[in-house]
């Protein structure tokens, strides 16, 4: 019933009784609280105040679930995942266990055993003598891993960038103390050293960037085999190589000659292999039309030769009609060859050309020549060879003829 009731014993809420008022005890209720925690967890005894009150102990029965769920979370901070392309690396109180591969894995909690996960398939990149700005864009120079001196004493300024991954992690740990980034820098920077050293300016800078990249990147997988460091060179790229400031304009004129020189072989080569060729072509052509020459001069000879025997043979049977027969063939040959014009002599003194066979013919030949230019010019030389060759024949024929009619 209500505390205010008649019955009640006329007792407040806060348990005091008749004449009693104000809360109850800070102290008193502290005490209570002990007991009750007390009660819970098994513990006997009241608490007792000695500048504070005494901690409840756990009972047996609440300690042994307690201890469970701390091994279950103990033994449950021993998974890991490890990623496609990376590798975990357990060890067993800082030695080394043994390598897991990609999935949900488990160890032995800390500090019993503990895992390194490393991305073996990682392309990583690493700048030696320069540094590229990330946000900018912008490269910048580092003069302390760039200027390099070469075989001829001079110095020339380089950069490389080298691309490599992770062949062993185990290695990698166990071996390497610094970053792989550090190692690889430091180890390209002597490599690049070397292999400069070896080499002229000349060489370093114009032809032989391939060939150095080349053996700096051998050379460096052999010096970080060395020292077991489970590193992997995938390439090595010379990204520029120059002559310092101070010279560069010098250098810049004679590789613009060495240019100048290789365009200048370049036509020569390439008008030699244009002209060598029409050369030849017209050596034939020449050869051809001599070939074809000779065999007609020789054929009309010997048509000439055969022809005369023949009027030889028919002379020594009727000398006059041979004679007429010749005297004709001479008029026949002489006025083909020459101007014919047409006169009337009856004319009274007063000469008409009626046909005027001097036009026609050369109009003849003008248009034969507008036809085909090429033959006409061809046959220009055969004909006035040929040419020559009968008039040379008709002097021997007339000459033959005048002595046969005397």
């Amino acid at each position: 019933m209500p505390w205010n009731q008649p019955g009640s014993d006329n007792r407040d809420p806060w348990g005091q009784g008749n004449g009693q008022k104000g809360p109850p005890d800070l102290d008193e209720v502290i005490r209570d609280l002990q007991k009750k925690l007390s009660g819970l967890f098994g513990g006997g005894g009241s608490g007792r105040r000695s500048g504070g009150g005494k901690l409840p102990s756990l009972s047996g029965k609440a300690v042994g679930p307690l201890l469970v769920i701390l091994a279950g979370l103990w033994f449950a901070t021993g998974f890991y995942v490890v990623e496609q392309g990376q590798q975990g690396v357990e060890m067993r109180f800082g030695a080394y266990k043994t390598i897991k591969e990609a999935g949900l894995r488990w160890h032995l909690p800390y500090p019993v055993e503990s895992v390194e996960i490393v991305n073996v398939q990682q392309i990583r990149t690493v700048e030696v003598g320069y540094r590229t700005n990330s946000r900018s864009s912008q490269i910048a120079g580092v003069p302390r891993e760039a200027l390099m001196l070469t075989a001829d004493e001079n110095i020339i300024d380089i950069h490389f960038a080298v691309q490599f991954d992770v062949k062993d992690p185990r290695e990698l740990l166990f071996n390497v103390a610094e970053s792989a980034d550090l190692v690889v820098r430091g180890a390209t920077e002597s490599a690049v050293r070397e292999i400069v050293g070896r080499n002229s300016m000349d060489f370093a800078i114009t032809g032989g960037r391939a060939e150095i990249a080349q053996e700096t990147k051998m050379l460096l997988q052999r010096i970080l085999d060395r020292y077991d460091t489970g590193i992997n060179i995938k390439a090595v790229e010379m990204q520029n190589a120059q002559p310092p400031a101070d010279v560069k304009a010098a250098f810049d004129d004679a590789v613009k000659a060495r240019e100048d020189e290789e365009r200048l072989k370049n036509e020569a080569q390439a008008y030699q292999n244009d002209i060598i060729p029409r050369a030849r072509g017209a050596a034939a052509r020449l050869g051809h039309e001599a070939a074809a020459y000779k065999a007609s001069v020789v054929a009309a000879a010997r048509g000439e030769a055969s022809r005369f025997l023949q009027v030889l043979d028919e002379y020594a049977k009727a000398p006059q009609v041979t004679r007429d027969r010749l005297y004709l063939d001479a008029l026949e040959d002489v006025y083909a060859n020459s101007t014919k014009l047409v006169i009337d002599q009856n004319s009274g003194g007063n000469n008409v050309m009626y046909l005027p066979l001097d036009q026609l013919i050369r109009q003849k030949g003008a248009m034969a020549r507008a036809d085909s230019p090429d033959t006409a010019r061809g046959m220009g030389d055969f004909g006035s060879g040929l040419g020559s060759a009968t008039a040379t024949n008709r002097q021997e024929r007339s000459s033959r003829l005048r002595s046969l009619t005397q």
